[in-house]
């Protein structure tokens, strides 16, 4: 190409029947190839029959702070850079956004090859609305940290879309359910495009129950109808040290009953336990 620019190329998600004819071009032809997986950009190759005649560098999570000057660079030096991913479109959750702005920044143009992304795709599938979404990326991984973020999100009335990584879904999913509620509508799309494409739609808390049962695998986009009533509030402190002295009396342990109340209501233990405590609510003993 020899043409200074970047081009963001949009991968199949996993059936390589989705490759465009410009997403060929594209990789056949840049100077340089930034690959999250340099692996896996050899097999995408292999099963179009293509070779990447140009430089071939790793650009991932790990090391894209460091390698986008590298990037720049090669602009100034007059190569055209490609971004490719494992799957879906560069920036989206994925890297890229680091090298478009570092490019704009210096004038050089940014174009891409469009390709399939698991955000569209997931939310198409869904069954539910789709004029108006949200897209949130990854929830934090600490669970206090998506509960958190969860609260902020429980009044939005757009359609959310979400990734999330195999290990986390059950966790994940049961506070959906505490910070949505149960029955808000949900999808649970599961390796899109693949062999074993999956798509369970329904209420949040049958898809909990589900995933705890099935334990999904593979790669995860999450899509929940927005909310329809009001701002849900907070429980009062009240109905927290009751929820506690409920679970108490039905036999749980205290250190039980704090840890299950939080969850129910996506808050911190430590609020739920200096709430007990502060009131002085009467120790059962077990």
């Amino acid at each position: 190409m020899h043409d200074a620019r970047v081009v963001l190329v949009g991968a199949p998600l996993g059936n390589i029947a989705d490759a465009s004819a410009r997403l060929r071009r594209v990789l056949e032809t840049a100077d340089v190839v930034a690959a999250e997986d340099t692996r896996r950009l050899s097999r995408l190759a292999r099963d179009l029959e293509i070779t990447v005649a140009g430089r071939v560098v790793s650009y991932f999570e790990g090391n894209e702070e460091r390698r986008t000057p590298e990037l720049v660079q090669a602009l100034r030096d007059g190569a055209t850079v490609a971004v490719v991913t494992d799957g879906g479109m560069p920036s989206v959750s994925d890297p890229g956004y680091r090298l478009v702005h570092a490019a704009l920044a210096e004038g050089f143009p940014v174009t891409s090859a469009p390709g399939p992304s698991a955000v569209t795709t997931a939310l198409a599938l869904s069954g539910l609305p789709s004029d108006r979404f949200v897209f949130e990326g990854f929830l934090p991984r600490s669970g206090s940290g998506r509960r958190s973020r969860l609260r902020e999100l429980a009044a939005e009335t757009r359609t959310l879309v979400f990734f999330e990584a195999p290990h986390r879904i059950v966790d994940a999913l049961a506070d959906f359910v505490a910070g949505f509620g149960g029955q808000r509508e949900a999808a649970v799309c599961r390796e899109l495009t693949k062999t074993y494409e999956e798509v369970r739609r329904g209420p949040l808390e049958e898809l909990a129950a589900w995933a705890a049962d099935a334990r999904p695998r593979g790669e995860i986009t999450v899509v929940v109808a927005g909310a329809t009533a009001g701002p849900v509030e907070p429980p009062s402190e009240d109905e927290v040290r009751a929820a506690v002295a409920a679970r108490e009396e039905a036999g749980e342990s205290r250190r039980d009953a704090i840890a299950a109340t939080a969850r129910e209501h996506g808050l911190r233990r430590r609020e739920v336990y200096e709430l007990v405590h502060r009131s002085g609510q009467s120790v059962t003993g077990r």
